[in-house]
């Protein structure tokens, strides 16, 4: 175990290289939120001190019988360490993070289960992926393209008969896949005080799908790229329809028991997380005072197939590189999860969402592949070479995990991690 003070992982982000530093902010914009110029010291989260949730602990082996095999081999984790020490504070409650270089591998978590317990993050914790599932539905859907059960090229009117206006123009199944779909998103308000009071709240496909018809389409279908949940609910429809079967029963019959993934699946209408898992919070300010809300249980209804699924560090690895490896779907679809359709950005910039994943150049011209999500309580992401020499997993229990500028614990984390690639 390691105890790092807050000067000295200031210190050490200070020694970072002008390369992972560009990085970091760069991958900030990528993911449309705002890195913060200097990372200040968060203050201690409004909870009683405990020494398990100080310390950043790993480990170089995943004991776990059956699980993939996590070996340290000479790499040194310290940056990483240190990134994640000193939790909980104001901006995270604990951290779990996995890296795999070619020079070995190495686990490890911060902070605690729960601030009342204060007891520490539970070996093989569960955790919301958020947008993470959007990878898990682009493989379903690819699974059944390459069985020929599905064309990409294939109207949505088709498939689903009646879900989009008679006169709206053809939006197709890989559209929604490599967002250039154009559909509108459905508007609720912003608010922290509405989303809690809704928290529990079923929402089904169809619902949302009409909710969004409210405002008119952003674009003309395969003219511009848009990131937003809507094209992935759709196509959570497409695989139920096509199937006959729920997307959880897919998601586990297609990849969770086939890869031997135990702690991946897709809640439905549960609002719980099975399973051992670390309690999210979401910072409110109420008549002045800021509180945290204990946000773990919260129905994932709203992002079907787009934010919904739980799962590990360990699985997350598992499952990213089997696919990275073809294990998944066959070369001729794999293939579409490294293309990047030949649109600009609503932005202006370039296109940067394949089939399921985001493509993130480095400075040094090769391409991170990566993908992230959060759910309030919960941010998640992971990072890879396209040859999966390099790995990065990550869950953070973010008190902000939703709002525009990215948490200092996050930053460090990716900026650490990346100072290993």
């Amino acid at each position: 175990m390691s105890s790092l003070p807050v000067t000295g992982r200031l210190d050490a982000m200070k020694i970072m290289n002008r390369r992972t530093a560009l990085v970091a902010t760069t991958l900030g914009a990528l993911l449309g939120v705002t890195t913060p110029g200097t990372l200040a010291a968060a203050a201690p989260v409004p909870a009683p001190a405990a020494a398990s949730g100080s310390t950043a602990s790993g480990s170089g082996s995943d004991g776990r019988r059956g699980g993939s095999g996590c070996r340290p081999g000479t790499l040194d984790p310290t940056p990483v360490q240190q990134a994640i020490a000193g939790l909980p504070q104001a901006d995270a409650t604990s951290a779990q993070v996995r890296i795999t270089t070619p020079d070995g591998c190495w686990t490890g978590t911060s902070g605690v289960r729960d601030l009342r317990s204060q007891a520490p993050v539970p070996p093989h914790a569960r955790f919301r992926v958020g947008s993470v599932t959007k990878t898990f539905t682009a493989v379903l859907v690819l699974q059944l393209a390459a069985e020929g059960r599905i064309d990409l090229d294939a109207p949505v009117q088709r498939l689903l008969p009646g879900l989009l206006p008679a006169d709206y123009p053809t939006v197709t199944v890989r559209q929604l896949l490599d967002h250039t779909n154009g559909l509108p998103s459905p508007g609720v308000p912003d608010g922290i005080e509405w989303q809690l009071a809704h928290r529990y709240d079923r929402w089904t496909p169809e619902q949302l799908v009409r909710l969004g018809l409210h405002h008119p389409r952003e674009f003309d279908p395969g003219t511009k790229q848009h990131y937003t949940n809507m094209g992935y609910i759709v196509a959570g429809m497409i695989i139920e329809k096509i199937t006959g079967h729920s997307y959880a029963t897919e998601l586990d019959r297609r990849i969770a028991r086939p890869l031997g993934l135990r702690d991946t699946y897709a809640p439905g209408d549960d609002p719980r997380i099975r399973g051992p898992h670390a309690h999210g919070y979401q910072t409110v300010v109420r008549d002045g005072r800021t509180e945290l809300v204990d946000v773990t249980t919260w129905s994932q209804t709203f992002t079907p197939a787009a934010g919904n699924v739980i799962s590990s560090l360990t699985d997350l690895d598992t499952f990213y590189t089997a696919l990275f490896a073809g294990r998944m779907v066959p070369p001729a679809q794999l293939n579409t999860m490294f293309t990047l359709p030949a649109v600009r950005d609503v932005s202006g910039g370039p296109a940067r969402y394949s089939v399921g994943l985001t493509a993130f150049p480095l400075p040094d011209g090769e391409t991170l592949w990566i993908k992230t999500g959060s759910r309030y309580g919960y941010l998640a992401g992971v990072a890879s070479t396209r040859d999966g020499r390099f790995r990065v997993e990550y869950s953070i229990t973010g008190t902000d995990a939703k709002g525009e500028e990215l948490g200092a614990t996050a930053q460090r984390v990716i900026t650490a991690a990346l100072s290993l690639l």
